[in-house]
């Protein structure tokens, strides 16, 4: 008996190719992700996906614009239920940690086209709502800078297990604590 390819009917290929790229970079890692693996996920050919997306680059393109699109939605909520840059600084920690795929592949532009529309525009709202401005001046983009480097770290730490244990096993509550200790020296 001779095996049959599997017909596809995906009503949407393209966000079935995504989610399979985003549950294999779960599982193996972006560098280990291919095209091949990806489709056999998705339950498609391999020319299926190249199709699509081209190659790798063109199909870690699409996750990293989501990725962007999904981390401006979760800051603009934060910022719109909190009103607080502390919370919006938490949602980024909780983005990393609830999506952590699409944070490996953010920012890793080595991997994707960091010149696509797509990913340049969802970039530029994540960043108005760090800055809080389209316009924002030298001092905004610092504070932005700082805020986001401290939140990043914060994740990038806890994603890769380095922080101490003393601190709890909560990254929100981490958050919080750790900006504590941010302020004007008292």
């Amino acid at each position: 008996m001779t095996s049959q390819p599997r017909p596809y009917h995906h009503g949407d290929l393209r966000r079935a190719l995504i989610d399979a790229a985003v549950e294999t970079i779960a599982v193996v890692g972006p560098s280990a992700m291919s095209m091949r693996s990806v489709a056999r996920r998705a339950g498609v050919t391999h020319a299926a996906a190249t199709y699509h997306f081209g190659d790798k680059a063109g199909l870690l393109t699409a996750v990293a614009a989501e990725g962007y699109r999904l981390l401006g939605d979760e800051l603009d909520a934060a910022r719109r239920e909190h009103t607080s840059f502390l919370e919006v600084g938490v949602a980024y920690v909780r983005f990393a940690v609830g999506h952590r795929a699409h944070f490996e592949i953010m920012y890793r532009p080595e991997l994707y086209r960091p010149d696509s529309d797509d990913v340049r525009q969802a970039r530029a709202r994540t960043a108005l709502i760090l800055y809080g401005t389209e316009q924002a001046d030298r001092t905004q983009v610092a504070a932005g800078v700082a805020a986001w480097a401290f939140v990043h770290g914060l994740a990038t730490l806890w994603l890769a297990g380095n922080l101490p244990s003393e601190l709890g096993d909560d990254p929100e509550a981490i958050t919080r604590a750790v900006a504590a200790h941010l302020g004007p020296e008292k």
